[in-house]
């Protein structure tokens, strides 16, 4: 299952590779295009809770080997969500079901109930050298 936090408002790569190719993953987005400077906190809160709920269901289902919480750490940043609460669903998962948390910065009590952290840092990026984003791969 797959869980996108930010994304949703603008159709993206990601959700158009899973949408056409991968039936039978659970896929479900926050949908209110989350942006830094919000407009209306109470109403992202909302959504951000909303979203967590479908990311429950899948952290408690022992038939789900692999759930996604795609930008989750900002969810935790921006305290939309409880930190103990998230970390609750995570350690109290099935013991076969692997679970990957993307996003920067979370703090540092998501880090230690993880079992692997990678940090992904850009070398070089076609943007710099003049490639526009392409359809399906950057959007």
């Amino acid at each position: 299952g797959i869980i996108q936090f930010i994304k949703g408002e603008q159709l993206s790569g990601e959700e158009l590779y899973i949408r056409n190719n991968c039936p039978s993953v659970f896929f479900f987005q926050m949908g209110t295009g989350f942006t830094w400077d919000t407009q209306n906190r109470e109403t992202d809160m909302i959504a951000a809770k909303k979203t967590w709920s479908e990311a429950k269901k899948l952290l408690s289902d022992p038939s789900v080997d692999l759930v996604i919480l795609d930008e989750l750490t900002y969810m935790l940043s921006y305290d939309y969500l409880s930190e103990a609460e998230v970390i609750e669903a995570i350690i109290d998962r099935p013991i076969e079901q692997s679970v990957v948390v993307t996003g920067r910065g979370g703090g540092s009590a998501i880090k230690s109930v993880m079992d692997t952290i990678s940090e992904v840092k850009e070398v070089s990026h076609a943007f710099n050298s003049g490639i526009k984003a392409r359809r399906g791969v950057d959007y």
